[in-house]
């Protein structure tokens, strides 16, 4: 079938990195299975990581069908894109819908991006996954395949402004060996060998990140705990307690 927009949104988007003059670092592509199903993971710091991601793939020249939030297709803007491109919307009242969606994509050989932590995490580090993805791999009998982006928070995130200036910004993305889902395994056990997947590969991408915060007015995209300003994940959840 004709991808009669989600080429086009590629083309666009390419565009625009030049543009930004980003600087973007991805290894571990050929990691993303070249035909047939797959549930791509990945940590979630910006709200363009789908792009990101999806980047990714396309070297094994794959479009990506991302589950997200019911009420980004109802944007007038960015909802026609959405549908046009296949993504999943989720509707948190009425999950089921979503999760039969994926995986119906999944069976025809689609792969389909999930951002397991289900929200941006604002500390930069990774939150609790949510098994929903290691379930569709075993239902669909499909690989798992972790990734982890880093340097988009520092376009785009939760309680930042937008940074669409010509910044040079590098992103670094990383993508690790597939992991099998077999069925006669607890959701949960493969989900916690998930998370360790993404959190090694997060690791990597800060790791290899070419710059540093350039003064103490710019370390707030930086974990507390390699130094930045970002609040810890038990700052957020007093905050959210209170």
């Amino acid at each position: 079938m004709a991808e009669l927009v989600y080429r086009p949104v590629i083309g666009f988007a390419r565009t625009m990195f030049k543009v930004w003059d980003l600087k973007i670092d991805c290894r571990g592509s050929e990691n993303i299975p070249r035909s047939g199903g797959a549930v791509l993971v990945s940590n979630h710091i910006s709200y363009l990581d789908f792009i990101f991601n999806g980047l990714a793939a396309l070297p094994q020249k794959r479009l990506v069908r991302f589950m997200a939030k019911e009420s980004v297709f109802r944007h007038r803007i960015s909802g026609p894109l959405m549908r046009g491109m296949k993504h999943i919307p989720v509707d948190r009242a009425r999950g089921e819908a979503a999760y039969e969606h994926a995986l119906d994509s999944l069976r025809s050989g689609e792969v389909i991006g999930v951002f397991p932590e289900a929200t941006i995490s604002q500390s930069f580090t990774l939150k609790s996954f949510k098994s929903g993805a290691a379930r569709l791999a075993q239902e669909a009998g499909v690989p798992l395949v972790p990734m982890a982006v880093w340097g988009t928070q520092r376009l785009w995130t939760k309680g930042q402004p937008r940074n669409f200036r010509r910044s040079h910004t590098p992103i670094t993305i990383r993508v690790g060996e597939a992991l099998e889902a077999p069925r006669d395994q607890y959701a949960g056990a493969i989900t916690r060998r998930l998370r360790e997947r993404v959190q090694e590969l997060l690791e990597a991408a800060q790791r290899a990140y070419p710059v540093r915060p350039r003064g103490a007015e710019d370390t707030w995209w930086m974990p507390a705990h390699l130094g930045g300003t970002a609040p810890t994940p038990e700052q957020l959840r007093l905050a959210e307690a209170h």
